[in-house]
């Protein structure tokens, strides 16, 4: 695994240097323990995070993107929801990922269910090559969905269209297409993952055989029995449980879910990382309470003070990292053996 660039770390003032590079450790310690000791080599991590309103008018703390850096740099691709209009957060992570680290979005959606945002896929070139497709799914008109009527069709697109893109790490070819279903009531819901499954389930199953399509993302998913997650699953797709994944511990927001039929798709591995492990720890309030102060008096205007000065713990972490927490999974990609045991030995 290359590691993210440190550099920067030198211009910030010495008690800033030193609480930067105390929590980086244990945030490394943390991502080792939970993700790379136990990889298996020449293996792919897909990972998928919602963070907050990346970034929409309240700056997040020089110590928040070094964090949010280190934990994509376990990835080796990930695809990124609620990247906001301005593209400067964004660059900045990458510039702390390096030079091998690489990054697409789409345009920013439109309308008042699409809040502005837009999806990033992160990938590092040393592992994940790009084949040159990319896209959106567009609904068929026989699937349009009607949002004040969601068992009807002939309605609207989906409120944020799903944007999709092809890679290949090793043997493996797959397309990752990444979502964040509406948060309006529970059918509309279950109505935009279903349609999304079908497509990527079809293409898998007529398209290309050897390609295995990869739908995740913020799915806004209450409950593992509910009607939401049984559409993810009615398609066919391999859908691991990852437990909760907002900050609160009580919603099954993010998934991952991938066509395994007819494809060669060895799954290994996979969970949610909880940063709280190492950063913005709730035994820690005390110092960024101070911090919120010096900030709001010195340098920021009066409404900012909601941002560093809220008073809650939650508040904090949901806006200096996310509220919800990154997941992953961990797929096999060296088919070599396999290859030239069935090709040359039978």
């Amino acid at each position: 695994m290359l590691m993210a660039f440190y550099q920067s770390i030198k211009y910030y003032d010495r008690a800033e240097q030193k609480w930067i590079a105390q929590h980086l450790l244990e945030l490394r310690k943390c991502l080792h323990d939970q993700i790379q000791k136990d990889r298996t080599p020449n293996s792919l991590i897909i990972g998928s995070w919602n963070i907050r309103d990346f970034d929409h008018g309240k700056p997040r703390e020089n110590e928040s993107y070094h964090y949010i850096a280190e934990i994509l740099g376990n990835f080796d691709i990930c695809a990124v929801q609620e990247i906001k209009d301005d593209l400067k957060p964004l660059k900045k992570v990458m510039k702390l990922l390096g030079p091998n680290w690489t990054y697409f979005v789409s345009d920013v959606t439109s309308g008042d269910a699409g809040n502005s945002e837009r999806f990033a896929f992160l990938y590092n070139k040393n592992k994940i090559s790009f084949r040159n497709i990319i896209g959106e799914i567009v609904l068929d008109k026989e699937f349009l969905i009607d949002p004040k009527n969601p068992d009807d069709v002939a309605g609207s697109q989906i409120a944020r269209t799903p944007f999709f893109a092809s890679f290949q790490a090793g043997w493996f070819r797959f397309t990752l297409c990444s979502t964040h279903i509406t948060f309006a009531k529970n059918e509309l819901r279950r109505q935009e993952i279903a349609e999304i499954s079908r497509i990527l389930s079809e293409r898998s199953n007529t398209k290309n055989q050897n390609e295995v399509y990869v739908f995740l993302g913020d799915m806004n998913i209450d409950s593992p029995n509910n009607e939401t997650m049984k559409a993810l699953e009615k398609n066919g797709m391999t859908v691991p449980l990852f437990g909760e994944t907002n900050q609160k511990g009580d919603k099954h927001f993010d998934q991952i879910a991938f066509t395994s039929e007819g494809v060669k798709t060895n799954f290994l591995r996979h969970d949610t990382f909880d940063w709280r492990c190492a950063v913005f720890k709730r035994d820690e309030m005390k110092h960024y309470k101070k911090v919120a102060e010096n900030k709001a008096d010195r340098k920021y205007p009066s409404w900012e003070k909601d941002h560093f000065g809220g008073g809650t713990y939650n508040w904090w972490t949901t806006t200096e990292m996310s509220d919800h927490l990154p997941i992953w999974i961990e797929l096999k990609t060296d088919y070599s053996d396999k290859y030239l045991e069935n090709k040359f030995l039978k």
